[in-house]
């Protein structure tokens, strides 16, 4: 399965973090989530944890998406 992508993060003066997919913002974490989100993504990528964080990471539909007739 292929890792998300399309993600990427700034952080504001307040220290607040905003996440954006695809050059949309998809949320904005504040306060103590913004300050853990910041120590969780200084140890790599992040793909996951933005996706994760926005809501938008494995529903469970994957497989049958990826077999229904016009994915194929």
């Amino acid at each position: 399965m292929a890792s998300p992508n399309g993600f990427e993060w700034s952080q504001r003066k307040g220290g607040d973090v905003v996440i954006t997919h695809r050059g949309k913002t998809a949320t904005t974490l504040r306060g103590r989530r913004a300050t853990e989100f910041l120590d969780d993504i200084a140890d790599g990528d992040g793909q996951e944890l933005m996706a994760r964080l926005t809501g938008n990471y494995k529903r469970g539909n994957e497989r049958q998406a990826k077999n229904h007739k016009r994915n194929r």
